[in-house]
């Protein structure tokens, strides 16, 4: 039976990873998602399973302990983390994964497994980014202003990843994220040179 092939995708918060990746499930079916670790609390749309599996501080030291995850990190007060049952057992099935993690996880997934597939998604502006926070609705504005400074942060590995694509028309950036899956995506290389002015505008601070 042909291996499975497992990919990574990251971003800063408020780049809208979340909603393309649940749109690029829905066009690649074949997808498995790995629902990850995590001790946040549980927001209210949130399901137990369904977003991630919510376990306590405890709990998530325990399995760090046993070896159960293939990637931790902590990200802002939380911590979260991938099994690595899961993706070991969809893979040897002949499932392809997506893992939607940050780029600490994603470094992390490199070092055990380099034939994985990382992408990273970015918003087309910073001022997109800030909006798309404070639409949420979910965090304090004292939050959404730690995410925006971490934010550079995280936007500033990029170049770690094989591939970037760049959420500014929606619709656009599910079609750019299949055809990675499919091996059509060369053209969407985190060394394109077009990426160069819209990093230097993301990475410049507030």
């Amino acid at each position: 039976m042909k291996r499975g092939r497992l990919y990574v995708i990251s971003a800063p918060s408020g780049a809208g990873k979340t909603s393309l990746v649940k749109a690029l499930l829905a066009h690649e079916p074949q997808l498995r998602l790995s629902i990850s670790h995590t001790t946040r609390t549980r927001r209210p749309t949130e399901a137990e399973g369904r977003e991630y599996h919510f376990v306590t501080k405890a709990q998530f030291a325990q399995l760090i302990e046993r070896g159960e995850f293939l990637e931790h990190a902590q990200v802002f007060d939380n911590s979260y983390g991938t099994a690595r049952a899961f993706v070991a057992g969809q893979l040897a099935q002949g499932h392809d994964v997506l893992l939607e993690i940050d780029w600490q996880g994603a470094q992390q997934v490199r070092r055990a497994m380099p034939e994985c597939v990382t992408i990273f998604v970015l918003p087309p502006a910073r001022a997109a980014l800030a909006e798309r926070l404070a639409r949420r609705q979910t965090d304090t504005a004292a939050v959404i202003e730690r995410r925006l400074k971490d934010a550079a942060s995280d936007m500033s590995h990029y170049d770690e990843f094989d591939y970037v694509v760049v959420n500014d028309d929606f619709d656009e950036a599910v079609a750019d994220l299949e055809r990675i899956i499919d091996g059509q995506g060369e053209d969407l290389r985190s060394t394109r040179p077009q990426l160069k002015p819209l990093l230097a505008e993301l990475l410049r601070g507030p």
